[in-house]
């Protein structure tokens, strides 16, 4: 019994090296974008990301394209905010 419980461990931990996420807890996605994982929800909240949630425990999870379209949503309206500033001597 021990022994087929440390290979179903390994062959769950092999899967999950070999298998790409494709979801991202609110906690990853809150240290990958920097941010709080109450920022995360916000932006869920607001409609910024779109929260699939788990079967079983009901967590949100995002896709990992949702996480690079906001990522790149952010950064051009960081380029528009800087066009927009003027230096004044």
């Amino acid at each position: 019994m021990i022994c087929s419980k440390v290979l179903i461990k390994n062959l769950s931990s092999q899967i999950k090296k070999e298998m790409p996420k494709k979801y991202l807890t609110v906690r990853e996605v809150a240290q990958i974008m920097g941010v709080a994982p109450l920022t995360v929800r916000n932006w869920d909240k607001k409609g910024r990301l779109i929260a699939y949630r788990h079967p079983v425990n009901n967590y949100r999870l995002y896709k990992i394209e949702d996480i690079e379209i906001l990522m790149r949503g952010i950064e051009q309206s960081r380029e528009k905010t800087k066009k927009l500033k003027i230096d004044i001597y």
